[in-house]
């Protein structure tokens, strides 16, 4: 399974000013697999412990920081040489282990030529900031579900992925049948690596929901294991309401649909707990399409999606043979997968943050604005192929100097104000310009 992080993870290996790396990301998004495949593809060895089953590796960090002490211990349980330069050095679930993540600012200062690599539940890492986190002393890359494009190299289609890459709008417009049937798989198998291996293996939709379900059940057991008791259950009303949120025309996070009554204090907390967990992106609504976008944010007004347009559907309930078959079900919350999935790919594909832009007193709203290079890009997403946009006419009227993007099923075209980009493109950025 090709991952794109890899390449930066080389370039991180060959950096003059390279520190201890914590790769951050969701649990089950592929972290110990990747850190894995990267040492055995460009060092001659791997040193790996998993500190949350191996008591006797945690006693290492237990008195001081010794470094050398460190790399002896290590030495010693798996029975290997740990030479700099050759050795990744792999600290696996390393929330289980506070000291050990502490111990990262002593590799940095008085061991760098060490190849140091920590992964670990993103709740468990967040919990250790500001008591220990080595501030300043680590580098860090975040490791996502796989994109369409990456499951389009996973599942054997690596020429359509290549064809989007290429840019060539024609030919991408030739093959749009067979795109939208790929991007339906996606939408139902989503990008956790585990699922998309069930169904690869299987070749059967179904395996990768019940991987699915298997996933969202152990997001619960670690909700247990690191939030506070005291915002447990409401963390869990937060979680559960996601997909009821996204199914409505008007996807802005309420408070009151959490629970009848309640206010942002009662669950901002938890928001930012899961948030922290890397299983939900905020996104923010802007008042104004100024750069920097992040300037005119508002705290208070957002939207929240899932870290996986699968998980969202195995969450859902949606049943796989109605989104690969297009049923009345899929119908109805079409609208939301898709949603979910151009911003899943703006922000792990595309590297991009996006926002939103809703009218004060009209119904007129912007699904995402984002920044690029300085441009700002309001971008309409459409389910189907219907091209009517007036909301985003009507806004590109009243800020010309903004460029106009609707993703949609409907082939590339160039019109005098905006750019229609089929949905499958999203990744594409040439043909945004």
């Amino acid at each position: 399974m090709r991952r794109t992080l890899m390449d930066e993870l080389v370039a991180w290996k060959k950096s003059t000013r390279r520190k201890p790396l914590i790769l951050n990301g969701a649990r089950q998004v592929g972290k110990t697999w990747l850190l894995k495949e990267f040492g055995r593809l460009h060092f001659e060895n791997v040193a790996y412990v998993s500190l949350d089953n191996d008591p006797l590796a945690r006693s290492y960090f237990d008195s001081g920081f010794g470094i050398a002490r460190i790399i002896a211990s290590l030495s010693l349980e798996l029975d290997m040489d740990i030479q700099p330069g050759k050795t990744l050095i792999i600290l696996d679930e390393v929330q289980a282990c506070p000291k050990a993540i502490t111990s990262l600012k002593y590799f940095c200062e008085n061991a760098p030529e060490y190849a140091v690599a920590a992964a670990g539940s993103l709740l468990g890492i967040s919990a250790t900031e500001g008591t220990g986190y080595p501030v300043g002393k680590v580098n860090t890359l975040d490791l996502y579900p796989l994109t369409f494009t990456e499951f389009l190299d996973a599942t054997g289609n690596e020429r359509f992925g290549k064809l989007i890459s290429s840019g060539d709008a024609e030919m991408m417009n030739a093959f749009s049948g067979k795109f939208a049937e790929l991007l339906k798989q996606y939408y139902v198998v989503g990008g956790m690596p585990e699922a998309v291996n069930a169904y690869i293996a299987e070749q059967d939709v179904r395996a990768a929901r019940a991987t699915q379900q298997e996933i969202l059940n152990g997001y619960v057991s670690d909700f247990a294991k690191h939030i506070p008791p005291r915002l447990l259950a409401r963390t869990m009303l937060a979680w559960q309401s996601i997909p009821g949120h996204l199914s409505q025309e008007n996807k802005k996070f309420i408070f009151g649909q959490v629970r009848k009554g309640a206010r942002a204090t009662d669950f901002e907390e938890s928001l930012a707990w899961l948030q922290q967990a890397g299983l939900i992106y905020k996104v923010r609504r802007v008042s104004k399409p100024h750069v920097p976008l992040s300037s005119y944010c508002e705290m208070n007004a957002f939207k929240v999606f899932m870290v996986d347009v699968g998980l969202l559907g195995a969450m859902s309930g949606l049943e796989p043979r109605d989104v690969i078959d297009g049923n009345k079900v899929f119908t109805e919350f079409k609208g939301a997968l898709t949603e979910q999935y151009v911003c899943q790919q703006l922000i792990s594909e595309c590297g991009l943050s996006p926002h939103y832009w809703s009218a004060e007193n009209s119904t007129g709203e912007i699904d995402f604005l984002v920044q690029d290079d300085g441009d700002v890009f309001a971008i309409e997403v459409k389910a189907e192929e219907n091209l009517r946009a007036k909301s985003l006419r009507a806004f590109k009227d009243a800020h010309p100097e903004v460029s106009t993007v609707r993703f949609s099923l409907s082939g590339y075209r160039e019109q005098d104000w905006m750019r229609n980009v089929p949905l499958f493109a999203v990744s594409c950025r040439a043909l945004w310009k």
